[in-house]
C-alpha cells in the first residue's frame, strides 16, 4: 500500500517546514555542476507544494537560503538570485491556479532589487489567495531572527511602551517573523544531515523532526507522504503524560 493511502486526513499537520538539502551532492553524483542540482531542487519544491496543498496543509515553509548561504562562492550566489527570480516569474500563474498564497520571512533587503521585486509582486498577486500558505525562508537564520525580537522588544521597553514584567512566551512569539503563523507541527530535512542548522529555533520547540537520507531532488511525493505517515504515528504530549492527552 502507497504511504498516501495510509494518511489519516483528520490528522493533517496544519504546518510543516522543510530544509531542503543535498542539491550540490545530487549534481555531483550526476557528474553536474551544482546549479543543476538547484534547477532540479525548484522542480522538487512544485511537487511538493502541489502534494501539501492537495493534503490540505495550511502553512509549508522552505528553507531556501541563510544568511550562512551568503559565504559560498559568488558566482553560485549570483546564480542562485538568478535562479530565484526565474522561478517566482515562473511559477506565480501556477501559485494562482493553485490557490496558494506566498510570504517570506528572512531579512529580503539584502537579496538583489530585481529578486526583491519579484517576490513582492508574487506576494502582493498571491495575497487574497486562500489556500495553502507557502512561506520562504530566505537570507534567514534563526539567531538573526532572535536578535530583530530581542532588540524591538528592548526597544518598547525603553520607549515605555511595555514593562519588563510584561515579556513571556507570548509576547517574544509575537515579535518573531513567524507570528501570524502556528509553529510547526513537522520539521523535514533531507540528506541525511541530523541537524536544524540554524532553523526556526523558537518555533520547533515542540514540532516533530523527520530526517531521511533522501536528497532533495530525489524527495518525491511519495517520500513527502512517508513523513506525513511517520508523524502520525507518533504521540504528542507536549510535556504531559500519555494518559493527560488521551
Amino acid at each position: 500500500m502507497s504511504y498516501k493511502n495510509q494518511i489519516q486526513h483528520n490528522r493533517i499537520p496544519r504546518h510543516v517546514a522543510i530544509i531542503m538539502d543535498g542539491n550540490g551532492r545530487w549534481a555531483k553524483r550526476q557528474g553536474l555542476a551544482r546549479m543543476f542540482g538547484h534547477r532540479q531542487g525548484v522542480e522538487t519544491v512544485h511537487t511538493i507544494t502541489e502534494a501539501a496543498a492537495a493534503l490540505g496543509i495550511e502553512y509549508l515553509t522552505l528553507y531556501a537560503f541563510s544568511t550562512e548561504n551568503w559565504n559560498r562562492p559568488k558566482e553560485e550566489v549570483d546564480a542562485l538570485m538568478s535562479l530565484l527570480v526565474d522561478t517566482i516569474a515562473k511559477e506565480t500563474p501556477t501559485l494562482m491556479k493553485n490557490n496558494v498564497r506566498l510570504s517570506t520571512i528572512g531579512d529580503l533587503s539584502r537579496l538583489p532589487a530585481a529578486a526583491q521585486q519579484k517576490f513582492r509582486a508574487c506576494m502582493e498577486e498571491t495575497n487574497s489567495n486562500t489556500g495553502l500558505n507557502l512561506v520562504i525562508a530566505l537570507s534567514y537564520s534563526a539567531r538573526w531572527e532572535i536578535i530583530q525580537a530581542t532588540k524591538n522588544i528592548a526597544l518598547a521597553v525603553q520607549q515605555g511602551a511595555m514593562l519588563v514584567e510584561d515579556i513571556n512566551e507570548e509576547l517574544i512569539s509575537s515579535y518573531m517573523t513567524t507570528a501570524q503563523m502556528p509553529d510547526p507541527d513537522l520539521l523535514i530535512r533531507t540528506s541525511g544531515e541530523l541537524r536544524i542548522s540554524n532553523f526556526l529555533l523558537w518555533q520547533l520547540a515542540y514540532s516533530e523532526l523527520y530526517f531521511t537520507d533522501c536528497l532533495w531532488p530525489e524527495f518525491t511525493e511519495e517520500e513527502f507522504y512517508h513523513a506525513i505517515v511517520d508523524y502520525q504515528h507518533r504521540e504528542r504530549r507536549f510535556g504531559k503524560t500519555s494518559e493527560q492527552i488521551r
